[in-house]
């Protein structure tokens, strides 16, 4: 499969974004709260960008199928994803005008240009590529910490939550359907002769994952916010 040829030609730059230090702080619950926090607020401000790049996938689409798929993914973003994550939010003193008000840190700004701008410059499959390292990364992440004997699990995590979302079925279902239409679209759009320029996006996608990860512990460290009042498990 394409999500294959990509993991393994982007190995290094993929294993720095799925073991990052702030994925191992998640596992174990020493990952700072504040750093938590910060990640969240910037999250918050990804999901608008990455509502946005669905729909210029659906404006890219060759199919009546994608066009469909893309339109109801940008939807679901803006009408659940988004909603949610503000519940949560507000778990850990996050409030709606707050996540509204942030201001979006170089990291975040860096990693939702690219994926726009790789999608405003090339096709379908090209946009497709630079979006799939969140979605599969995630699942990946997800699956792994909850597979693992030594993550800190229930009530005693903080990060709880957060472990149980992108390690639970409906997830990784959503993983699943990410990958296989991408497979579809890389046989009509001959990923094969154009593997070079597919791998370099997807590991600059992968490389700004671990920024974005490295981003919410700096912010962490810098930030005056006070602890909130109760934790999102």
């Amino acid at each position: 499969m394409l999500i294959d040829q990509l993991r393994a030609a982007a190995s290094a730059d993929w294993q720095t974004f799925t073991h990052h230090p702030f994925v191992a702080g998640i596992a174990d619950a020493t990952l700072p709260e504040n750093a938590f926090r910060q990640y969240l607020i910037q999250d918050y401000r990804f999901l608008v960008h990455f509502a946005r790049a669905h729909a210029l996938e659906a404006f890219k689409a060759d199919t009546v199928a994608d066009l469909r798929w893309a339109a109801s993914a940008a939807a679901g973003i803006i009408e659940i994803e988004m909603r949610l994550h503000v519940d949560y939010c507000a778990g850990w003193g996050i409030s709606e005008s707050e996540l509204e008000a942030a201001e979006e840190a170089p990291e975040n700004t860096a990693y939702t240009s690219f994926v726009i701008e790789t999608g405003l410059a090339g096709d379908a499959l090209d946009l497709a590529v630079a979006l799939v390292p969140c979605t599969v990364g995630y699942g990946e992440i997800g699956a792994r910490l909850a597979a693992d004997p030594l993550t800190l699990r229930g009530a005693e995590n903080p990060y709880e939550a957060w472990i149980a979302a992108y390690s639970g079925d409906e997830y990784q279902a959503g993983v699943l359907d990410a990958t296989t239409r991408m497979e579809r679209m890389a046989e009509r759009h001959n990923a094969e002769a154009r593997m070079p320029a597919l791998i370099a996006t997807f590991t600059q996608a992968a490389q700004l994952e671990a920024a974005f990860w490295q981003m919410g512990l700096d912010l962490g460290e810098h930030s005056d916010a006070a602890p909130s009042a109760r934790r999102g498990d």
